[in-house]
């Protein structure tokens, strides 16, 4: 690869404005340990362009790169040090449990090509999936309905209704019983 050669310009988040504030507000309210409550963190989010639906809940430490890109239904848990990396659009539905250290990834390079060219592809969580401590979910991954990845493991492909998933790269182990 030839590094030299890499230019992501077609690449726009948004208003660069916005993106500095973003960080700044990010890092104040979001990117540390103290709880400085839920309900400020959801106002913040949602004049940011975030869409948050009723009685979701925000732990400590966690990275959401563009809120812009995000939608959240109701009735999800959004762990200790969860980092969502929204180059592209995130959904997560209804009942969802993101777990502590979970990476949401929407982006990545295309290592085929020398100039190193960034590929972001969205992640769809559907309602009840739950997302394991300290696992990734890789750019274009949909998560079906009820399906799990449990700790550790790495999403590299649709995770199907009803199904646990496990290892790098998460593979079908048994059926969602409960």
């Amino acid at each position: 690869m030839d590094l030299a050669t890499f230019d992501n310009c077609w690449y726009k988040p948004g208003n660069k404005i916005k993106i500095l504030l973003w960080m700044i507000i990010s890092s104040i309210f979001f990117r540390h340990s103290l709880s400085l409550g839920n309900q400020f963190k959801i106002i913040l989010l949602r004049i940011f362009g975030a869409k948050i639906g009723e009685r979701v809940l925000f732990k400590q430490s966690i990275c959401i790169k563009y809120p812009w890109n995000l939608s959240i239904g109701n009735d999800v848990w959004i762990g200790e040090d969860v980092w969502i990396d929204n180059l592209a659009y995130i959904t997560i539905g209804n009942n969802v449990c993101i777990s502590q250290g979970a990476f949401l990834l929407t982006g990545n390079h295309d290592y085929k090509k020398n100039s190193f060219d960034l590929i972001v592809n969205p992640i769809t969580i559907e309602d009840e999936v739950w997302i394991g401590a300290k696992t990734i979910v890789c750019p274009g991954v949909v998560c079906k309905y009820r399906s799990i990845l449990t700790v550790g493991s790495i999403a590299t492909k649709q995770l199907d209704a009803g199904y646990i998933y496990q290892g790098n790269p998460a593979l079908s182990v048994r059926v969602r019983t409960k």
